[in-house]
């Protein structure tokens, strides 16, 4: 039995207090073509050839994939989502509960509209579990997933044994205590030692600071508590899309072994996984190991 460890109880406080302390910025991510424009989530479509969908995490813009979208536009039709009240863009739909339910309905509408059933899809975070959610929902919708660094149930991180009425209560103070913070001034080393905890290169650290300034406080404290009460693991044995689950591990914590146990386990039921870990890396894999995710990518793009 995995049990929780200090590093997954310090990702999870991490990853889920993203904009806890942070008063969203005005201004949009620059984008080489106009969005489409959906109630939960904006999508800017470039390239041609076959469709890959890039879905990012909490408080996280379309810019995380900057890295790889010029490399895939070259052979793919690339499909870049951004949730509405991120990345500094008006919240939409997304003041509304339903966040999480909402990118994957938007999802399903964009792939039918585009005629792009069969897409890759590859999701970082919050994302690998909405393209989780879609895969279960739709399944002819994702041909195949890239999941990165993603559980079926963020709450295994907490205990192995842990249940969604088990992190109900502390998923609800947690989305009150960030969507009070909203118009209030952000906490800046607050914001940098979330960041810290969530990249490991001093770049990618900047980086994150920068997103999570620009997210509204409200919809990642939504989106958040969506997160931590959804649990997939009795889904997984349904969802037959092949997976590809992409984890990082550093010799500073999680261990290679730490993390190989830790999501061979919640994985475990899905019946078409490959793993693939990056090392030297944290949370935002993308940004600390860009070739190496690049490599994963390609190769995943590629089957």
């Amino acid at each position: 039995m995995i049990r929780a460890t200090h590093w997954g109880l310090r990702l999870a406080a991490s990853a889920l207090t993203l904009g806890i302390v942070l008063q969203p910025t005005p201004g949009h991510a620059a984008t080489a073509a106009p969005a489409i424009q959906m109630p939960h989530i904006s999508v800017v479509a470039t390239g041609k050839g076959t469709p890959v969908i890039l879905i990012p995490g909490l408080s996280s813009p379309r810019a995380v994939w900057d890295g790889v979208v010029p490399i895939l536009a070259k052979d793919h039709r690339v499909y870049t989502v951004q949730v509405n009240g991120f990345g500094g863009d008006a919240p939409g739909a997304n003041l509304s509960p339903g966040v999480l339910d909402g990118i994957v309905a938007d999802l399903h509408t964009l792939i039918g509209k585009e005629k792009i059933a069969g897409a890759a899809l590859v999701g970082h975070s919050m994302g690998g579990l909405a393209a989780l959610m879609l895969a279960k929902a739709h399944p002819a919708d994702a041909g195949k997933l890239m999941i990165v660094d993603s559980l079926p149930f963020i709450g295994t991180l907490f205990s192995p044994a842990a249940t969604v009425a088990m992190i109900e209560p502390r998923a609800k103070a947690m989305r009150d205590m960030q969507a009070a913070s909203y118009g209030k001034p952000a906490d800046d080393a607050m914001a940098t030692a979330t960041a810290n905890q969530l990249a490991s290169k001093p770049a990618s650290r900047a980086k994150v600071v920068s997103w999570v300034k620009a997210a509204d406080p409200r919809v990642s404290a939504q989106a958040m508590y969506e997160d931590m009460t959804t649990d997939l693991r009795p889904a997984m044995k349904q969802i037959a899309t092949p997976i590809t689950l992409v984890y990082p591990w550093s010799d500073a914590g999680p261990t290679k072994a730490a993390a190989e146990g830790l999501y061979k386990a919640a994985y475990a039921d899905a019946p078409h996984v490959t793993f693939v870990d990056v090392g030297d890396a944290a949370h935002f894999v993308m940004l600390d190991q860009p070739e190496r995710f690049e490599a994963a990518l390609t190769a995943f793009l590629a089957k």
